[in-house]
């Protein structure tokens, strides 16, 4: 099901912003979308490179230091955010860009592609999370989630609603703060 992704993306004229791999699933997504001529962008820290990419890189590669500065450049660079099924990495990245909406770092949507109901384990945990009263029914609402992609496409047309606290940070302040020294123990 994640191989339809790219054949959606090219339909719909959207780009494709991503780690910068040529190996693996977003290796094959990445030069499907860029043989039907969109505009591919991959963001790799320097030590990865070596390890995500073989042969010829696809598209356009920016290479920085850290995988901070990657997540951060991939945010800027985005419209929106989606997850396709993954491991440690992915399940890290797409914490982090909820987390930074749910802050109001940005406004741009965050869907799952949930292929097989590889994603419903960690919609029933943030469902809890919810009834628990650790997450608000608002910030529930940053994510969504469907099991094909262009199901998943027809949703992320949506702006995400936050909560009224959210503090408007900008990415500048993200920046700074991921390299600034704090005190050490």
């Amino acid at each position: 099901m994640a191989s339809k992704t790219p054949p959606c993306l090219v339909e719909r004229n959207i780009d494709l912003v991503y780690g910068g791999g040529s190996v693996g699933l977003m290796g094959l997504i990445s030069q499907a979308v860029h043989d039907g001529g969109r505009h591919v962008l991959g963001i790799i820290p320097k030590s990865l490179a070596p390890r995500e990419i073989t042969g010829d890189s696809i598209g356009e590669v920016i290479t920085v230091s850290t995988m901070h500065q990657r997540k951060t450049e991939m945010g800027r660079q985005a419209d929106a955010f989606i997850a396709l099924p993954g491991g440690y990495g992915t399940f890290e990245e797409l914490l982090e860009v909820i987390t930074w909406s749910q802050l109001g770092i940005h406004t741009k949507p965050v869907g799952l592609l949930n292929v097989d109901g590889f994603y419903d384990s960690l919609l029933t945990f943030i469902d809890k999370a919810v009834d628990e009263g650790f997450v608000s029914s608002t910030a529930r609402r940053i994510i969504v989630s469907a099991r094909t992609a262009p199901q998943l496409l027809q949703l992320l047309e949506y702006v995400p609603k936050h909560d009224d606290f959210v503090s408007k940070m900008v990415w500048d302040d993200i920046s700074d703060a991921a390299t600034s020294e704090g005190d050490s123990c």
